[in-house]
């Protein structure tokens, strides 16, 4: 793979190291049920936090948060149901996107980081 292709990956890596920066505590990479996958799961005071990571070079063709449509977030939600069966918490669970957006790939120095908190409203 090229320096210049995108990498879930490395996207998923970009946006734990900007949760972490924003004293989020990571729990988990990468959950998967037979439903779907979650990218990352973080802890945020009284939340726990299922984080869905989008990765583009650009927002031209549509911005990131559009690929999360009704049927993404139900097939996430099964999921975190079934990572809280497993792992009962008294946290507060809460559904989150980051964008990320990386215009020359994983040789982007700086790439543009969107947190969407709650964003299955």
């Amino acid at each position: 793979m090229g320096k210049n292709n995108l990498n879930g990956a490395w996207g998923e890596a970009k946006a734990a190291e900007y949760l972490r920066k924003k004293h989020y505590t990571l729990v988990a990479t990468g959950y998967r049920s037979r439903f779907g996958e979650i990218d990352l799961i973080v802890k945020d005071r009284k939340f726990l936090v299922f984080v869905e990571v989008k990765l583009r070079r650009n927002g031209t063709f549509a911005q990131a948060m559009e690929y999360v449509d009704r049927r993404k977030q139900e097939r996430l939600r099964v999921t975190a149901s079934i990572y809280l069966s497993e792992h009962p918490t008294k946290l507060q669970p809460r559904f989150d996107v980051i964008e990320i957006y990386a215009p020359e790939g994983m040789a982007t120095v700086d790439p543009m980081i969107h947190h969407m908190e709650d964003a299955f409203q």
